[in-house]
């Protein structure tokens, strides 16, 4: 069984259909690539899967339990971990107390009693980040501020990821070490569901790529289909060859 069902799903806002059907899965220890031009409706859907968005139509499963009506705290304690495309840090922390205090809620009252530094820096030590450990939050570069988001869900020991343009802020060294990082978290048994526009990372990490387009499922498959795909190529590049099939460099696209 998947460890992600997203079944049928819509969203309207008013007379605006944001996510129109989208159905989509995403296995445990592999990463699974969300992505699309901008409106596309991949936000919504994440908004859907953590229970930020209730949805008009559709169901969400997850770790084989229908979880569509749970709140977001407890889709949280079943092993769901998000970052969003706007930085949600705590500025006025350091970044060591930014993921210490995640890791104290998730380990609930009970846990408050046992130190928790060790593990702290060595969340931030994986994630490449410990140099920051005492600055503040809102004193970092916005690439390693991503990085601490990550460091914060990985404070709950999620069974699901759940990363909303993840490399944005960091630089091409900066983005190959998030990549082998995401391909060792994998590795690890967790599931991994990225929303990016960085087709040069998504097409090297990714296992799957589920492409939306004015919040339709118009493509599944893995990185070598995706890219030959003619809705693909019509999302992306407004239109497509149906006699030649081509290989898109959406490396080179800006969605």
């Amino acid at each position: 069984m998947p460890l992600l069902e997203v079944d049928d799903v819509v969203v309207r806002f008013g007379g605006v259909t944001a996510v129109d059907h989208a159905s989509f899965a995403a296995e445990a220890g592999r990463i699974t690539g969300l992505i699309g031009p901008n409106g596309a409706g991949k936000t919504t859907c994440f908004n859907v899967i953590t229970g930020l968005q209730r949805p008009q139509h559709g169901a969400v499963r997850f770790a084989d339990r229908r979880i569509t009506r749970l709140p977001v705290h407890r889709r949280a304690r079943r092993g769901m971990g998000r970052t969003f495309q706007r930085l949600e840090a705590f500025g006025s922390l350091t970044v060591r107390d930014n993921v210490r205090v995640a890791q104290d809620i998730h380990r609930g009252p009970a846990g408050l009693l046992r130190p928790a530094g060790a593990d702290v820096d060595a969340l931030l030590d994986r994630v490449g980040i410990l140099a920051y450990a005492d600055e503040r939050a809102d004193s970092i570069p916005t690439g390693t501020a991503r990085l601490l988001e990550l460091a914060r869900c990985l404070a709950g020991d999620p069974k699901l990821l759940l990363l909303d343009e993840p490399s944005s802020g960091l630089d091409e060294s900066e983005t190959a070490a998030f990549g082998a990082l995401l391909a060792e978290l994998a590795a690890e048994g967790r599931g991994i569901v990225m929303v990016e526009h960085d087709m040069a990372l998504v097409m090297t990490v990714c296992d799957d790529i589920h492409v939306l387009d004015f919040g339709r499922v118009i493509a599944s498959g893995p990185p070598a289909l995706i890219r030959t795909d003619p809705e693909v190529q019509r999302a992306y590049l407004g239109y497509a060859d149906d006699d030649v099939t081509q290989e898109i460099d959406l490396e080179q696209v800006a969605p």
